[in-house]
């Protein structure tokens, strides 16, 4: 059986864009019989409102798009986070980083991806003592994962992209991810692992610009022994000029819409045809 989700976090209120994802894995589930789910991913406290998350359980359920079972936020599972980082750090393969978003911008050894600068490893090699020092001294830190140390334990992994067909997993592309942070008990890439083997997730639906993501994904699910769903990358929509959809962007909000008169049929024709 089918089972899928949609997983926004409440931020901002949802727009066409999140719309067509939705939408997207809600027929696939309907149409074969499985489960659609919805996760609420809101461990960024710091930035989530309840009143956007709210917000989301209106304009799904004005759109006609219903979900099965319990609705899972990630508020309320740290514990499920923790304890995959406990097996993580016994197994060796993370490590604290005292680097901040400018040391890494600046560093001119930083290799640069889609996302910007990628991390160049500069506290990878740091002894024992000194990072057992900065933390003593309440230095602020987050958790990386080793990924060629991790590797190193996996072996070579693949995975399987309904869009594209198997795929070679190469997580040293995006390069030390951080799992956790000091105020954020774990990373999106973290968390949604966790959460998709949780909820028995089977076909994981998402857009286009989340697939470099799914290395590191897959290197996680290997190294804590997780079920390996398949994935399906859908177009990412954007605007007029070419620009996604944004949840600053008010115009495309659901919200904004309904506002203006339009039906769900008509939301939902105009998310299907973007």
């Amino acid at each position: 059986m089918i089972v899928t989700r949609f997983a926004p976090s409440p931020t901002g209120l949802l727009h066409l864009g999140h719309a067509y994802s939705a939408l997207f894995a809600w027929r696939l589930a309907r149409d074969s019989g499985g489960k659609f789910l919805l996760r609420i991913e809101d461990i960024d406290r710091g930035r989530c409102r309840e009143e956007f998350a709210g917000a989301i359980f209106e304009d799904l359920a004005w759109l006609g798009l219903d979900w099965d079972g319990e609705v899972r936020r990630q508020s309320g599972h740290f514990d499920d986070y923790r304890a995959a980082l406990a097996r993580l750090d016994a197994m060796g393969v993370l490590y604290p980083c005292f680097c901040t978003r400018a040391d890494i911008t600046g560093a001119a050894s930083a290799p640069h991806g889609g996302e910007g600068p990628i991390y160049p490893g500069t506290c990878r090699a740091l002894p024992a003592e000194e990072r057992r020092r900065r933390i003593e001294a309440g230095t602020a830190y987050a958790l990386r994962l080793d990924v060629a140390k991790a590797l190193a334990r996996t072996g070579p992994l693949d995975w399987s992209d309904e869009e594209v067909g198997r795929i070679v997993a190469d997580p040293l592309a995006l390069g030390d991810v951080v799992l956790a942070r000091k105020d954020t008990p774990a990373s999106y890439h973290l968390a949604v692992t966790i959460d998709d083997a949780i909820q028995d997730v089977t076909l994981v639906t998402r857009a286009r610009d989340l697939f470099p993501a799914t290395h590191i994904h897959r290197l996680l699910q290997a190294l804590l022994d997780l079920p390996v769903p398949r994935w399906r990358h859908h177009a990412l929509l954007t605007d007029a000029d070419g620009k996604r959809f944004a949840k600053r962007d008010r115009a495309m909000a659901i919200q904004s819409l309904r506002e203006e008169g339009r039906t769900p049929e008509e939301v939902l024709t105009l998310a299907a045809k973007k």
